[in-house]
């Protein structure tokens, strides 16, 4: 697949495009004084990338140029002719006002003008957007890419200086690593499905790990043994069971004998233990404020003092001073059991509280024990029968919901540890695929890894090292680095010159690995010289025209001053045939769209 032309139904604003086989190059000369240290000319050599990805059926973006700017581009439509693998060509025709319907046209002679041609004479006219994407990737026929579409690849072939920031990561693969790490392992010759299936694992496994904890959000601080709640299940059902029985026969003896013994084994038991257990701590309470009380320190130096003067006894210095370090002796001594102390009365205190809480609760429900058992109303007796019942039935609701809960959660356990074992799997067999890619020295990997580092180094001489592996989690790592002398990684790559020399190289190194298989042959790289020095221009050119010559089809852009200075004047950097667009800043006619700049 090659580009053969791009034109609009209007040529007096948009003049024709006319791609040549093999080097294409958009010129665009900065001819006035004032423009020369400006950073962007908007001149239209990044512009006819992104015509070049419209035509190419990119996503209807509101931030896109012809969409953002509707009012002036609404009437213009679009033509981009395309030569396919067996030399024939396919024209799509697609306009602004309408991007959502594409006609499309087959045809054996290339360089053709439909800008006039009915509707009728297309062979597939007004096809919705996605049905147009596919049929687009059916006519392009590249199999390599497969299953990917050929829009999968676009990022990689249509690179403006925003795409020169990663080697791997385009900005148009904002999404999860999942839907792009996959395809870029496919065309460097990777297991590709393993990876897929990788991803599909790990996605499906936090799914689970999720919903198991949002089962577990519900259940709160809930029973999570099953056995417990079966059990209590069961226990509360024969209960239920009992009373609607007793219900059931209007008989209310056996109640009243269940009543009986609850009162005397049950409640009153619990209430004595826990009068006896708050008699112990009130007299606990009582010795503790007794203690508080008696920590007391009496003895005042000062007035001892003042009463042995009286008496006539002297009382020098010394004998206050021992007696002052001593009082301090005890009252550390006796802060220190003060804090115990004060600590032991709140513990108390709120147990106290705690105990004549439940004993308030005992109490109630003793008393409407007793008032049932001494009711002579059998329809009262009923209706206590039916409350209980209510809550009983509640019970078991409940708990059959936490049942479900918990067979749908040792479920789900049951699933994740099986996903793990999956997921660690499909890990091995990845970790097997990249050291099997690395170490085969006729692989496609290690193709490409070498026509990348001969590329880098023709340029710079220095090497450049691309490299695979998987992290802990399994997922694929891809680096591009610039080797030094001695082989090792340095941080050249992380300047925007050389990484984007390494983003050039990676794009013609897939296409030159790939050059015999059916995948793109063009690439098209925007402002392709800035900041190089002339001889690693001149190097970069010659890789270019190497590449070009062997049946791919580069195209770049770049400005007059970013051409290799040349020491034989006369000789231009580019022929005539190479130059297929030229622009220049003088006025609106040297603009790819001859109009004003919007």
């Amino acid at each position: 697949m090659k580009l053969s032309r791009l034109y609009s139904n209007k040529p007096e604003q948009f003049e024709p495009v006319d791609f040549v086989a093999g080097l294409n190059v958009v010129m665009a000369e900065i001819r006035l004084p004032e423009n020369r240290d400006k950073d962007t000319h908007n001149l239209g050599k990044t512009t006819l990338g992104r015509l070049l990805d419209f035509g190419f059926l990119a996503g209807r973006d509101p931030k896109f140029f012809l969409f953002k700017h509707l009012d002036l581009f609404k009437d213009f439509v679009f033509f981009l002719e395309i030569e396919l693998q067996d030399a024939s060509y396919v024209t799509v025709r697609r306009s602004v006002e309408e991007a959502s319907k594409i006609s499309f046209k087959k045809h054996q002679a290339g360089h053709q003008d439909f800008s006039a041609l009915p509707m009728s004479e297309w062979d597939h006219q007004d096809v919705p957007f996605d049905r147009a994407r596919d049929l687009l990737d059916g006519l392009l026929d590249l199999r390599a890419l497969k299953p990917w579409s050929f829009r999968k690849g676009l990022g990689y072939l249509l690179r403006s200086q925003d795409d020169f920031r990663d080697v791997f990561h385009l900005r148009k693969f904002q999404a999860a690593h999942a839907d792009w790490k996959p395809f870029l392992a496919h065309i460097l010759g990777f297991d590709a499905p393993l990876i897929v299936q990788h991803y599909d694992k790990e996605t499906e496994l936090t799914q689970k790990q999720t919903t198991a904890q949002t089962i577990k959000d519900e259940l709160g601080g809930s029973i999570e043994d099953i056995s417990k709640i079966e059990g209590l299940l069961l226990l509360k059902q024969k209960e239920a069971e009992k009373k609607q029985k007793l219900l059931d026969a209007f008989d209310f003896r056996a109640q009243d004998k269940d009543r009986t013994k609850q009162v005397v084994d049950d409640v009153d038991e619990r209430i004595a233990a826990l009068n006896a257990e708050r008699y112990s701590l009130n007299q606990n309470r009582k010795k503790i404020l007794a203690s508080l009380e008696e920590d007391q320190i009496l003895f005042n130096p000062d007035e001892a003092q003042r009463m042995f003067e009286e008496a006539g006894v002297l009382f020098k210095g010394q004998i206050k001073k021992d007696f002052q370090q001593l009082i301090a002796f005890n009252k550390a001594i006796t802060d220190e059991r003060r804090g115990y102390l004060q600590e032991e009365r709140t513990e108390v205190e709120a147990e106290l509280k705690r105990i004549n809480a439940e004993l308030n609760a005992l109490g109630k429900k003793r008393s409407d024990m007793l008032s049932f058992l001494s009711c002579t109303d059998v329809f009262t007796k009923y209706k206590q029968v039916s409350d209980d019942m209510v809550t009983l039935r509640a019970d078991i609701t409940s708990l059959e919901r936490q049942r479900g809960f918990l067979h749908r959660l040792q479920e789900l356990r049951t699933d994740i540890r099986a996903l793990t074992e999956e997921r660690g799997h499909l890990q091995t067999q990845i970790e097997a695929d990249v050291e099997r890619q690395n170490s085969d020295k006729s692989s496609l990997f290690s193709v490409i890894r070498l026509f990348f580092s001969e590329i880098v180094e023709e340029v710079i001489n220095r090497k450049a090292l691309l490299s695979v592996s998987p992290n802990k989690e399994g997922h694929l790592e891809f680096k591009a680095e610039i080797l030094d002398e001695s082989g090792n990684a340095t941080s050249a790559d992380l300047g925007h010159t050389y990484r984007k020399l390494l983003c050039i190289a990676f794009d013609m190194a897939i296409l030159r690995a790939h050059i015999e298989d059916k995948f793109p042959r063009f690439v098209y790289h925007d402002g392709v010289f800035e900041s190089l020095d002339d001889r690693k221009k001149e190097n970069l050119l010659a890789v270019i025209r190497r590449y070009a010559d062997l049946g791919l089809q580069p195209t770049i852009t770049l400005i007059d001053s970013d051409l290799p200075v040349r020491t034989e004047k006369d000789e231009p950097v580019f022929s005539k045939d190479e130059i297929v667009v030229s622009l220049h800043d003088e006025n609106e006619q040297g603009r790819l769209f001859k109009m004003k700049a919007w």
